[in-house]
């Protein structure tokens, strides 16, 4: 029985995006036999350059002598060069090879839990003062960025940093989903992008591209046109009146037409020596990107931002890769100019002034469609990123967005940081009832884990990514947390006094757009007991009474007492331990009510201390 050839590649794409393992370790199979395949192609063609150098080397030694003719070296010139141009073409094979492996190696080492440090761990965008960035590891080694990131470019990688950093509203992230679920199962899409961008991150300085699109123009839209007319002409008749000279000796025309050439050179030739000089890096740089633009110029998406990504790359109904191998061209032929003998006909013809015009007229029409270019892609490469942290995660769901209430609630919610076969799943519900969690429990018992597993999910579902759980529901949310304190030798700040610096800024969050998350970790520890709960309970009521919901972790029963004052609106939750075997075990498993029972006597005996 035959088989319909659409249901077989159906079966193969569903077989895909649930099994990534199996689809990552073939294609780095595939992709390490080829690179083998090209490396051995390497070291033959290697080989037989060096014959054909020692055989043109021989037959010069030979044709002094007479032995050989000269013309005779030819052949093997030719050969030689032909071998050279091949190996180069081999050689970008062996390269684009190489860092397809690693592509995929770093996609295998995600899947198995042995991704730390080995991408990009994007810590020059890490800030202290930022209200959530260091309490949620977002940036580091072992960071979310570093587990996300596929991005090579600095704009990709820039673009990502951003949509971590800060909530979007709800059609954006709703965009996002739409585009990211689309871009999933491409997966030779997303390699090409990645491949792509490794290279323009080598070798591209997008910072200087911006400034010379940017840069005022050296002449204005009208004077390109008629000083462009002008060259032209002046070309045509400099150069027939050098012929009219040499072949029936009209030297008084040669010579005025050599004159009106002069004059005009005179007067701009340093402005089209300032555009030649300008543009040969922001061209080069052009061609690196326009491989990425061209790939994407490829593909027809359906979610609208990515066809609104799409539609954008094309200016006047052009797409950017044609338009940047146009001026591929005109410095392709600027720079063949410089040979010594085309030389005197290009400047008869006033070639280089009119090829510098027509850089000129490029730039001033397409110049500012450059950003534009370079968002898209840095767009693009972001969105790759949650679409292969999407993939290599079939079974996570994209939260559902609700703006009626103040909400997260959260079904066997676990951290994108901890691996699966390790991880312990709670549900977390924060709303009306209750707007806080009071979390109390023993050491290690996973008090922390639970705040940074929810504003983790939090920061994902906002970016537009999905989320550990099974489902999450949750309203917009702007986070504050107080998690990673720590003192300062530099400010002189100690660490209460840090942390009720970060609880000055939680509770300003309160008066933003958004409602508040707050996240508050062993609240005030650096203080005393009676100060701790009196200071405690009015953060915690002062932040509830604004609409703000959140969790705080406490190792003092104390505390737990918060919940009396606040009625329905707080409730106490802990973790437990048990001693087994001279261990202590922990469940992680989030329970209702108070910690009866705490470990730290247990703990001290277990390294050794009398107590």
């Amino acid at each position: 029985m035959k088989t319909d050839p659409e249901f077989e590649t159906l079966k193969e794409r569903i077989s895909t995006l649930t099994d990534p393992r199996r689809e990552y370790a073939s294609r780095l199979a595939a992709r390490r036999a080829a690179l083998n395949h090209e490396q051995q192609r390497s070291r033959k063609i290697w080989f037989w350059r060096r014959i054909v150098f020692a055989i043109i080397a021989l037959m010069i030694i030979l044709a002094f002598d007479k032995v050989v003719a000269w013309g005779l070296i030819a052949a093997p010139v030719v050969v030689f060069i032909a071998l050279m141009a091949f190996h180069q073409r081999v050689h970008a094979a062996v390269a684009r090879l190489e860092r397809a492996v690693k592509f995929y190696e770093r996609g295998v080492a995600r899947l198995e839990d042995a991704w730390s440090g080995g991408g990009e761990k994007g810590e020059r965008f890490a800030d202290r003062s930022h209200p959530y960035s260091e309490d949620l590891d977002l940036f580091g080694e072992g960071s979310m960025f570093e587990l996300l990131s596929t991005a090579r470019t600095k704009a990709g990688e820039e673009r990502l940093a951003s949509w971590l950093l800060a909530p979007a509203p709800i059609p954006e992230i709703l965009a996002r989903q739409q585009s990211v679920d689309e871009f999933r199962p491409r997966l030779d899409l997303r390699e090409d992008v990645a491949l792509l961008g490794d290279e323009v991150s080598a070798r591209a300085h997008p910072e200087e591209l911006l400034a010379w699109a940017a840069r005022e123009p050296v002449f204005t839209a009208r004077q390109t046109q008629w000083l462009q007319l002008a060259a032209l002409l002046i070309g045509l008749f400099s150069a027939a009146a050098v012929v009219m000279w040499l072949g029936f000796g009209y030297r008084k025309t040669a010579m005025a037409a050599l004159m009106i050439e002069a004059t005009f050179l005179f007067l701009y030739r340093a402005q089209i020596g300032r555009v030649v000089a300008e543009v040969e890096r922001p061209g080069r740089e052009l061609s690196l990107l326009a491989e990425i633009l061209g790939r994407l110029e490829q593909e027809r998406f359906t979610a609208p931002m990515l066809v609104r990504l799409r539609s954008e790359l094309d200016a006047d109904g052009k797409p950017p890769s044609r338009q940047i191998a146009r001026l591929s061209r005109l410095i392709q032929i600027l720079d063949s100019l410089k040979n010594q003998f085309f030389a005197p006909i290009a400047f008869v013809l006033l070639i280089p002034a009119q090829l510098a015009l027509a850089i000129e007229c490029w730039r001033q029409h397409a110049g500012a469609k450059i950003p534009q270019w370079l968002d898209a892609v840095a767009e693009i490469e972001a969105l790759s990123s949650l679409a292969g942290y999407a993939y290599e995660h079939p079974r996570d769901p994209f939260p559902e967005l609700v703006e009626s209430e103040i909400l997260f609630e959260g079904e066997s919610l676990t951290h994108p940081l901890i691996a699966e076969s390790r991880s312990v799943r709670n549900d977390v519900r924060l709303g009306a009832e209750p707007r806080a969690l009071i979390v109390s429990g023993s050491n290690m018992s996973g008090k922390s884990t639970l705040m940074r597993t929810v504003g983790t999910n939090v920061v994902l579902a906002l970016a537009g990514a999905p989320v550990r759980a099974t489902r999450l529901r949750l309203s917009p949310l702007a986070i504050g947390a107080s998690i990673h304190i720590l003192d300062s030798l530099q400010t002189g700040a100690s660490r209460f006094y840090a942390e009720i610096t970060r609880l000055r800024q939680i509770v300003e969050l309160t008066k933003g757009d958004l409602p508040l998350l707050f996240l508050l970790d062993e609240i005030l520890s650096g203080t005393n007991s009676h100060d701790r709960l009196i200071g405690a309970e009015a953060v915690v009521r002062g932040l509830v009474e604004r609409d703000a919901i959140g969790i705080v972790t406490t190792h003092d029963l104390a505390l737990t007492r918060i919940v009396e004052t606040l009625n329905w609106r707080a409730a106490n939750v802990h973790f437990e331990d048990h001693l087994e075997n001279g261990r202590m075990v922990f469940d992680y498993k989030m329970q209702p009510g108070v910690v009866r029972r705490s470990n730290a006597l247990e703990l001290m005996r277990s390294v050794g201390l009398e107590v």
